[in-house]
């Protein structure tokens, strides 16, 4: 539960219209401090019920809505708009043209209450060809570009578990809803904002043309080949005597620990095996590595890792993943009663409000008649502007894909965000293996930001940060936890530096904890998190699959700018700023709560009811090489539809067929016939088809064909971008949402100390004396 700390988004007053997965965005404010309202159909929301369920009450309604209060009225009942009367933002999912839409009439509600941000959620819009067509999370990261980068080569795509597509959306969405709020403090107007689930879990799931991981060494991920490549050498897993282990050898100093470790072998002693690249195309170091952990335990290889400075991670499955020391010591998984005599264990939240977590308030609603009662405080916004931060300065220390991210996202808003870096350290974004002066990646990840090379190794240089520190709002960094106290900047002298500064800082396992200190990538964070053993082929254990995606570090950033936004908003009442701090372990754990509520309450001795999956359900072939299709039927309605328009009406009065069950159990023959019908047809033209009966069906797109798809093309999804560097233009996201704000600037990514002077020169109003007697000393530099 959230200890007494001054919760950010105190006062903020938040109505939540929506179920399933989307509901997580309101969880999270309510976590940071927002009082937020539930309101459900009459008699109770369709969700309470849907999925595993212990004592009848569905374990994902659970997770969903801990720390929220639930009202159903009928959407004409005047009790509900005065509850919008009251509130700041409504965030609502009613589908376009349907007739809940209708009857609720979002645009009407912000036409009748001028103040308040409307926040409808779709999945795929409010308008294009697409508008009207539904998704599942398999549909999602079909059309996102997802899809066709998971699982391994020569073999069918792979849907990864759970539902990340959605649930990386929420928290999306959170920040866009804080990001219109503070617009609506600074100039008193609300907004009607339409998010997509297409784009929002795009966008926080794995871009295709977003900022990419390391191993990628700057080659844009549209630049890859059209089918699955074997991404297992790049982050390899090795068999070892309990089980598997993965490690992330990639910096020059990581080989030497590793070639040191393994006892200085000969064949590996050259030079070149410092480069990526010699080791990636070696055919002999792989299976050397296996041979040297194949008797050893996963402790005993993390120890000896650690020992070595080699990053490397046991693969832990879910149970192990939350009872690890580092979870138990943070206390990440909290218990919480699900009915009367029955408790399960819920992620705690992912948010660390200056020091202390910001997790469960509350158990998950009852029906009430609650009613917003509590004081709203006296924001003091700045002036109004363009773009919800106009005139703040940032000091964006970060590296790689979540740095990236955060930086990027506040410069969109509209804030100066400026990109520190040093020229014997720069960001290792920059490089690109295709010979590239700047790579695409880092062009589109740093975008509208400055640039400032400065030494912090020195006493003048420290000197020259703390002034900057003095007057910036922002400071974001994602080293290893310690980094900055160690260059002199403890949270404490940056508080008596700049009792205003607002702080956000991401460790792969959070700052506190045995664990904080461990070398962090993300895949070796899907490993301790108990999600790449998740991430196979059915029945097939060690067919690890998760090695082409980023994730959770554009999620991971988001929950941070979410921090970030929700403590600017609390220094409009205090005066005071804060730190966020996010660990992406915990970020990801969020991701699978249900499964770890059913898996504790199971092993707590309670019956846990899981329901028939969805038939059908999954990937198609459809005709061509390597496409595929889609297709989920939700419910009853979905089947009548799909047997209809795929010509199989004899289902209908197949007594084996008539329910759920036993459509489960006759799974292998309605695929069988299913995938017939698709592979006579193009995917497009089947999720089609689909689609306009009203069952969820997408065409597996692959990034390169993402610009080109009607539905991003109607919605500006994307926009081209250049860099004086690069000799081609690229895609770029455009605006995340539709709504009242200008498109983002498009200024191109900074050259390393591009705008050193001129940064000094504005933050700390120097002459071009001073500033000269900087850059001969080579405290700063620039290009």
């Amino acid at each position: 539960m959230a200890g007494m700390i001054d919760l950010p988004l105190t006062g903020v007053r938040v109505v939540d219209r929506t179920s399933g997965g989307i509901a997580t965005a309101a969880r999270l404010l309510a976590e940071l401090g927002a009082d937020v309202i539930r309101v459900e159909a009459p008699g109770g929301g369709a969700d309470r019920d849907h999925g595993p369920t212990v004592a009848g009450v569905a374990l994902s309604f659970v997770a969903d809505n801990l720390g929220k209060r639930a009202v159903a009225p009928a959407d004409d009942d005047p009790a509900f708009d005065a509850l919008l009367a009251d509130a700041h933002i409504l965030i609502e999912d009613s589908a376009p043209g349907s007739a809940a839409q209708a009857r609720l009439d979002p645009a009407g509600i912000a036409a009748r209450h001028p103040a308040l941000v409307v926040m409808s959620i779709s999945s795929f819009g409010q308008s294009g060809p697409w508008a009207r067509w539904q998704a599942t999370d398999g549909v999602l990261h079909a059309v996102t570009g997802g899809l066709s980068r998971s699982g391994l080569p020569d073999r069918a795509p792979l849907l990864p578990p759970g539902e990340l597509t959605i649930r990386t959306a929420g928290v999306q969405i959170a920040a866009l809803a804080l990001a219109s709020f503070i617009q609506r403090l600074r100039d008193g107007r609300g907004d009607h904002v339409d998010v997509s689930l297409l784009e929002a879990g795009m966008a926080a799931l794995d871009p295709g043309f977003g900022v990419a991981g390391s191993a990628q060494s700057g080659v844009p991920l549209w630049k890859m080949s059209r089918g699955r490549v074997d991404e297992r050498f790049r982050y390899p897993i090795f068999a070892c005597a309990d089980g598997h282990v993965r490690l992330c050898v990639l910096a020059p100093r990581q080989w030497r620990g590793m070639f040191e470790w393994m006892g200085r072998p000969d064949e590996f002693a050259g030079p070149e095996w410092e480069k990526l690249q010699t080791r990636f195309r070696s055919t002999t170091l792989i299976p050397a590595m296996a041979r040297f952990f194949a008797d050893r335990t996963r402790a005993q290889i993390e120890r000896e890792a650690e020992a070595h400075g080699v990053p490397a991670a046991a693969l832990l499955d879910l149970g192990e993943a939350v009872a690890t020391p580092q979870m138990v010591a943070r206390g990440a998984v909290a218990k919480m009663a699900v009915a009367p005599g029955v408790s399960a264990p819920f992620p705690n939240g992912t948010i660390e409000i200056d020091g202390a977590r910001a997790g469960i308030r509350g158990p998950a609603p009852d029906l009430s008649d609650a009613r917003f009662d509590g004081p709203i405080p006296d924001w003091h916004a700045p002036p109004a502007a363009d773009l919800p931060l106009a005139g703040l300065k940032v000091l964006d220390m970060g590296v790689i894909v979540v740095g990236a991210e955060t930086g990027r996202f506040l410069a969109d808003l509209g804030a100066d965000v400026v990109k520190v870096e040093n020229g014997a350290f720069p960001d290792g974004q920059r490089q690109s293996r295709d010979d590239a002066p700047v790579s695409i990646t880092f062009a589109a990840g740093h975008r509208n930001k400055r640039g400032l090379s400065i030494d912090l190794k020195s006493d003048a240089g420290k000197a020259l940060f703390a002034r900057l520190v003095e007057r910036a709002d922002v400071l974001c960094s994602n080293f290893k936890p310690g980094t900055l106290a160690g260059l002199g900047f403890t949270p404490e002298r940056l508080r008596e530096l700049n009792p205003r500064l607002v702080t956000v800082d991401s460790a792969a396992f959070g700052p506190t904890g045995p664990w904080s200190r461990r070398l962090g990538y993300g895949p070796l964070v899907r490993a301790s998190a108990g999600l790449a053993k998740r991430w196979t082929y059915p029945g097939e254990p060690d067919s690890f699959s998760d090695g082409v995606t980023v994730y959770p570090d554009h999620v991971a950033a988001r929950v941070g700018i979410v921090g970030v936004l929700a403590l600017l908003i609390r220094r409009m009442r205090t005066g005071l700023g804060g730190s966020a701090s996010v660990s992406q372990a915990e970020v990801m754990l969020g991701h699978m709560a249900t499964d770890i509520a059913a898996l504790g309450a199971a092993a707590a001795g309670h019956r846990v009811d899981t329901p028939p999956m969805a038939t059908p359900s999954g990937l198609y072939p459809a005709a061509g090489d390597d496409e595929w299709v889609v297709v989920t039927a939700r419910d009853a309605a979905d089947w009548r539809a799909l047997a209809e328009a795929t010509g199989h009406e004899e289902w209908l009065v197949d007594p084996l067929l008539a329910d759920a069950q036993g459509r489960d159990a006759e799974r292998a023959r309605i695929d069988d016939a299913l995938a017939r019908w698709t592979a006579a047809r193009p995917a497009g033209q089947a999720a089609a088809i689909l689609q306009a009966a009203g069952v969820p069906a997408g065409e597996m797109l692959r990034v390169v064909e993402l610009p080109a798809a009607p539905q991003h093309v109607a919605l500006g999804t994307f926009r081209e971008a250049a860099h004086p560097l690069i000799d081609v233009r690229f895609a770029v996201e455009g605006a995340p949402a539709r709504s009242r704000l200008p498109l983002p600037d498009q200024r191109p990514a900074p050259r390393l100390g591009e705008d050193s002077a001129a940064v000094v020169a504005d933050w700390l109003e120097l002459t071009d004396a001073q500033v000269d007697r900087l850059l001969a000393d080579r405290i700063i530099e620039t290009v």
